[in-house]
């Protein structure tokens, strides 16, 4: 079963976070947990809300932060977290997906945080693991976010007045740039990432 701690900077940040993690049907633990989600308005506040709680050995550590720099993305992989959550941007079911990710010894990086990690030239040194999420072209995404809704080819071709080939390419493309199998797949894939 899984088992959820959450360490917050204030009690506010805390309700925010453990309302999000309860929506996604995720139980929220008094007692130290498998799985700690440290929160704040910054990836330090949150850090030392952690720091400051108790918690076993061999926890998986999600950092969950309105704000997401990239020296403090950088601080929080040393210090041992391998998924990280912008809170205002990230819905129940992100939190419940790090959660699963995090019980599984996955590591999730936004695509966003990646990018500007990358582009402010911060030096880099990614942990064995972690499987940067590849972008989508706006087309993509739209197709993407059709597909998630459960629309067929035939559907999606009509309402972006083009032809099922077309709608087929695109879905082909996506999956092969987001290594996924099949439709469903690449479906979870993007709403674990934050994509759709």
């Amino acid at each position: 079963m899984i088992s959820v701690q959450v360490c917050a900077a204030g009690a506010a940040v805390r309700e925010a976070v453990v309302a999000k993690l309860r929506q996604a049907g995720i139980p929220v633990a008094a007692a130290p947990g498998t799985v700690v989600v440290a929160a704040g308005g910054t990836i330090d506040q949150a850090l030392t809300a952690c720091a400051a709680t108790p918690h076993p050995s061999g926890h998986r550590l999600i950092v969950a932060a309105d704000t997401l720099t990239s020296a403090g993305v950088l601080r929080a992989f040393r210090a041992g977290a391998r998924i990280l959550l912008q809170t205002p941007e990230a819905t129940p079911d992100q939190f419940g997906a790090a959660v699963h990710s995090a019980v599984n010894g996955e590591s999730r990086l936004p695509y966003g945080v990646l990018v500007r990690l990358l582009s402010g030239g911060a030096e880099l040194s990614m942990p064995v693991g972690v499987q940067p999420v590849a972008s989508l072209t706006e087309r993509q995404l739209t197709v993407l976010t059709l597909v998630a809704d459960g629309h067929a080819n035939a559907d999606i071709a009509r309402r972006l007045s083009c032809s099922e080939h077309t709608v087929k390419n695109v879905i082909y493309e996506l999956m092969a740039r987001l290594q996924v199998r099949n439709r469903a797949h690449a479906v979870a894939h993007a709403v674990r990432a934050g994509l759709i």
